[in-house]
């Protein structure tokens, strides 16, 4: 009996699941084998920051779910393996006022010019040639090959959680693939505000960043090609008072030229961004 009553317990701890609320980037998916992978975040008190694989029973979730797609989910462990269940889709955007306007902007032009559409995942992003803090004329298509990393700012950008924050996390993608910056991956701050930002004032921003001109290009040109290449990912932008009103983008381009990520606003987290990048990197 007391056998029996051991092997019970052990069977019911087994079979027992352990629940939590989960949210995290979506890196890639694998209908065929159920699978999502996911970068997620901290759940205080049980896990750290980390990638990790899950399996999913409603497949057809993963057909809609594309990398860089923030999601919420319970988080099911039971026995060995873990299940991501009640996937619902969240966002990386940023709600205050000044994005949402620029944001909504976007909106409209992209309905009303069908010339300006934004770029799809997957499509191919136009070759565009901008200049770099040494004064270097830069081309995107110079780069097939490498995976790019792409944010927009400027230098006089008073919010820190802004332009700010998307040039920190490019700065720790840079000392995260210190190894392979300037190699296989290659990063680009386009500054939006290319009347002030440009020869020493754009070579001293670059220097704020430690940022090696090999790998990590900060970019200027004419507003009008600048607003083009904005446009192509979705950023608007425009003067208020001095300073500047726009969306925040964040973007991923593949070896083959394609566009492989677009994360809106800045509700994510270096690391996130760190692990889609290498997602991207290992692609064949």
């Amino acid at each position: 009996m007391k056998l029996i009553t051991l092997l019970l317990v052990g069977a019911l701890s087994i079979c027992a699941a352990e629940n939590h609320d989960a949210k995290g980037i979506v890196l890639r998916s694998d209908s065929t084998h159920h699978s999502l992978f996911v970068s997620c975040e901290e759940i205080p008190g049980y896990m750290n920051a980390m990638e990790m694989e899950f399996t999913v029973r409603e497949v057809k979730v993963l057909d809609t779910l594309k990398p860089g797609a923030a999601i919420k989910f319970t988080m099911v462990a039971r026995g060995n393996k873990l299940y991501a269940e009640d996937i619902r889709e969240g966002t990386t955007a940023n709600f205050e006022s000044e994005p949402m306007a620029a944001g909504q902007l976007t909106a409209l032009n992209s309905v009303l010019d069908n010339a300006n559409k934004v770029l799809a995942i997957g499509q191919r992003v136009p070759d565009f040639a901008l200049t770099d803090q040494t004064g270097r004329t830069i081309h995107l298509a110079e780069f097939e090959g490498k995976v790019v990393a792409i944010t927009f700012g400027y230098s006089r950008c008073p919010n820190p959680t802004y332009c700010f924050r998307l040039s920190n996390n490019l700065a720790k993608i840079e000392k995260r693939f210190h190894t392979q910056a300037g190699g296989n991956l290659i990063l680009m701050t386009i500054m939006i505000d290319p009347e002030h930002d440009q020869g020493a004032t754009l070579a001293d921003y670059a220097n704020v960043w430690k940022a090696d001109p090999a790998s990590w290009h900060f970019l200027t040109g004419p507003l009008p090609e600048i607003k083009q290449v904005a446009g192509m990912f979705g950023v608007n932008f425009w003067s208020v008072v001095g300073l500047l009103t726009h969306t925040l983008h964040t973007v991923v381009v593949d070896r083959r030229g394609q566009l492989a990520v677009n994360l809106e606003g800045n509700q994510f987290t270096a690391q996130e961004l760190g692990d889609l990048v290498r997602t991207v990197m290992d692609r064949p």
